[in-house]
């Protein structure tokens, strides 16, 4: 069929033009080549495909039914051409990140916004996950691109750093003026008496708070546990305690003034958070290279 498939076109065309010698002019070759063609076929297929007449020429019934399959194979080739056509023109693809939700609240929105703004046609998959599942997803080739803190363990994703994070204490002054009421305002005094509030123990940024902790050789005995940063800082708004929160995604509320950063890390482990992606990935894909040269 394949070694064939230059005869189905002319015969396509000479069905279309319903005249071997309009058909030769379409295709650019003789007509004696046209009609060759078309006998060629018309043996391969042991059958007849057009009537002969005065006019030109008109399918038989088998030439109708060969017709109406190459109709619809020959449109659906246009119609490839025409969306490739589309995508090299309009920049049309397609990228799929992995983030977790407070990665992608603070850190991505923002380059997403833009990046959408400016790319229209590119289509883009959010998938929410820690950044361990994600840097997995993309080793397997389920993702093209991770947002995600650096990789601890060795891998063969390529990664490109975005930010520093770090993790910090925060709490309204009228909290802290409250507190002044009854005790010392001291961070002894704040970590002895204090309403604390953290994520749960088996978040990883939990792990990264509990580091700088030990690495400042303080302990909080009694911490409120709660599932989710913004809530840590919509509590922390209300007056409820002190909340630890990382500081660059709590800057509006720092430079306004709406909370006080509580400074008890004398030293914070800083953490690396960038895009992550597969080579391979990169060179098949051109949105992924677009959407990288953006951020």
């Amino acid at each position: 069929m394949i070694n064939s498939l230059n005869l189905y076109y002319i015969f396509y065309q000479v069905a279309v033009s319903k005249n071997i010698t309009a058909a030769a002019r379409e295709l650019y070759i003789s007509q004696p080549a046209i009609s060759k063609a078309i006998s060629k076929l018309e043996q391969s297929l042991n059958t007849t495909l057009f009537i002969r007449n005065s006019r030109g020429v008109t399918l038989t019934l088998e030439g109708e039914i060969l017709f109406e399959q190459i109709h619809n194979a020959f449109q659906c080739i246009y119609a490839g051409e025409n969306q490739l056509k589309l995508a090299s023109e309009l920049g049309v693809g397609h990228i799929s990140i992995g983030v977790s939700t407070t990665l992608c609240k603070y850190v991505l929105l923002p380059y997403l916004k833009e990046f959408v703004r400016n790319n229209p046609h590119i289509k883009v998959s959010i998938s929410c996950m820690p950044s361990i599942e994600a840097i997995a997803a993309m080793e397997n080739g389920i993702l093209d691109i991770g947002l995600v803190r650096y990789p601890q363990n060795k891998t063969t994703l390529n990664y490109k750093p975005l930010i520093e994070i770090h993790d910090t204490f925060v709490a309204t002054q009228n909290y802290l003026d409250n507190f002044a009421k009854r005790y010392e305002l001291t961070n002894e005094s704040l970590l002895e008496n204090a309403t604390f509030m953290m994520l749960d123990k088996e978040n990883v940024t939990r792990k990264y708070v509990d580091s700088a902790l030990a690495l400042n050789g303080i302990e909080i005995p009694n911490v409120i546990e709660i599932t989710n940063l913004d809530l840590l800082v919509d509590f922390a708004k209300i007056d409820l305690g002190i909340s630890a929160v990382i500081k660059e995604f709590v800057k509006d509320e720092l430079d306004s003034g709406t909370l006080k950063e509580v400074k008890l890390l004398n030293r914070s482990q800083g953490r690396q958070i960038g895009f992550a992606y597969s080579e391979n990935k990169f060179k098949e894909n051109p949105a992924i290279a677009k959407f990288l040269s953006f951020v």
